[in-house]
């Protein structure tokens, strides 16, 4: 006997689920645009002790772990609002999203981009910048920015919906 019948949840609204809950604590967390990858046999550049520190001081002010944190909440907690069927299940995202997205397991791997992607001199001006006051309110309103964008969007793409899907329609009686 299974936990939940995930049957019950129309695929799309799980995949959705799935998609803002991994993708909303990275984008919150203000990465950069993905450099493009070097191949594979490559290792990334080593990262200087400064442009390590100067990366773990920006991440701090920017105040990442609380970000991150409230980020997984914020989402969970809209999935969960939006498809009451996730309610059985919320305990179990929860966990995952703790153990794989929290701040503890990313914060290593995010120091390391932003000590790839800037150079130290670069990492203390973005600290600079967010520890002004106008920093500090970007901070304090990038949850709720970010929450209303995804909000746009899900807006958008549901008021257009049929458009896509014709085109998709399309194009699947096109390849028959």
């Amino acid at each position: 006997m299974t936990l939940f019948d995930f049957t019950r949840v129309p695929k799309s609204g799980l995949l959705l689920a799935a998609t803002l809950l991994l993708t909303a604590p990275a984008a919150l967390a203000q990465t950069t645009p993905a450099a493009p990858t070097a191949p594979a046999a490559s290792a990334p550049a080593p990262v200087s002790a400064g442009q390590r520190k100067a990366a773990e001081s920006l991440l701090e002010v920017m105040q990442s772990e609380k970000t991150t944190d409230q980020a997984i909440n914020q989402m969970l907690t809209m999935q969960v609002e939006q498809n009451p069927n996730l309610k059985k299940v919320e305990p179990e995202m929860r966990a995952f999203m703790a153990k794989y997205m929290s701040w503890s397991s990313l914060k290593e791997e995010m120091v390391q981009l932003y000590a790839r992607e800037f150079s130290e001199k670069e990492l203390k001006e973005l600290t600079k910048f967010y520890q002004s006051t106008t920093g500090q309110k970007f901070v304090s309103k990038q949850n709720m920015l970010l929450q209303s964008s995804m909000l746009l969007g899900q807006r958008r793409v549901q008021e257009n919906l049929p458009e896509l899907q014709r085109m998709i329609e399309e194009k699947m009686k096109g390849q028959e």
